[in-house]
């Protein structure tokens, strides 16, 4: 019962800021350079996760801007995540989403305009495409943040990584930073509306520079990554 009237509350109240925050994010879009649009970002999805009903808490320090191009690669539990790990991230970076996504007439231009590249999960040929865009944006500098589970958890385990996000850091040569998110499983889960408040934890782990897998096979980094991932989750 705590549950179900927390979340009548605050959904009315967090819809209410996004759909605000989606129109200042639109016009704020041709006035803001992209490398600049984090100074916006940062704090608004700090606050998405705060009108959710979470506390943010990060450990360990981001990387510095100054070695980009990164990867970060993360353990993908809720609608959440990319909120938890933007509140913290100093530089603009984009990443894949689902193509329906980009159906929704106001969140989906918004997405096309930040960069975020649209990905058919079900249909191999075109989700090679997609990282083969994704390998561009990265060659040109710019960081990427992607889960290599490809969905949020139904369980809140860590599941199967899938090789394409290893493909793109062997071939790009980009720095892998892996990312340990803690709570927001709890917080939000995929087959459940109600929201459970709560301390929401990123976790930057040591990044992985390219000439400590550039000799490895993809499925060697996998597993690295992997177990980095894994290691960050544990230590809460």
């Amino acid at each position: 019962m705590y549950r179900f009237i927390i979340s009548i509350i605050l959904w009315p109240i967090w819809f209410l800021f996004f759909l605000s925050t989606i129109i200042l994010f639109h016009i704020a879009i041709f006035i803001i350079p992209l490398k600049h649009f984090h100074y916006l970002v940062r704090p608004i999805c700090g606050l998405y996760c705060i009108l959710a009903g979470q506390w943010l808490r990060k450990e360990n320090l981001p990387p510095d801007p100054s070695g980009q191009p990164y990867i970060y690669m993360f353990n993908h539990q809720s609608m959440l995540d990319q909120f938890m790990m933007a509140a913290f991230i100093p530089h603009y970076l984009t990443a894949v989403g689902a193509v329906e996504q980009f159906r929704y007439p106001i969140w989906g231009s918004l997405m096309k305009k930040y960069g975020v590249i649209p990905i058919v999960r079900q249909e191999l040929k075109k989700a090679i495409h997609t990282l083969a865009k994704a390998e561009e944006v990265i060659q040109n500098g710019i960081s990427f943040i992607i889960s290599p589970e490809g969905t949020r958890s139904l369980t809140g385990e860590l599941g199967i990584f899938k090789k394409g996000p290893f493909h793109l850091a062997k071939n790009t040569d980009a720095t892998i930073v892996p990312v340990g998110l803690i709570g927001a499983f709890r917080a939000k889960k995929k087959q459940d509306w109600r929201l459970t408040p709560g301390v929401l934890i990123t976790k930057f782990g040591k990044p992985i520079k390219a000439n400590e897998f550039r000799d490895l096979s993809v499925e060697e980094i996998r597993d690295m990554v992997r177990d980095r991932i894994k290691t960050l989750i544990k230590q809460s």
